[in-house]
């Protein structure tokens, strides 16, 4: 299990816990990150910019620090 700002781009995985507060947790839901979902790293933006993630097909932009909140397992996809 490794957080969601460490995978590998072009990498797929599976969303198993939101270390989040419960205000960002319904932000996440709300955008499509849910437990049990499938996320992959698009893109990674330069000087530890923001990350692309496509859930689903929906591309959304997450910053490195909100993604390391998102554990994920990539185990399962490889």
């Amino acid at each position: 299990m490794c957080a969601l700002s460490e995978l590998a781009t072009g990498r797929d995985a599976k969303v198993t816990a939101l270390r989040a507060d419960h205000d960002f947790a319904q932000r996440l839901h709300a955008l499509g990150v849910r437990i049990g979902r499938s996320v992959r790293i698009v893109r990674r933006g330069p000087l530890n910019g923001p990350l692309q993630l496509r859930i689903g097909t929906t591309d959304i932009m997450l910053r490195r620090a909100e993604a390391a909140l998102i554990d994920t397992d990539a185990a399962t996809y490889a």
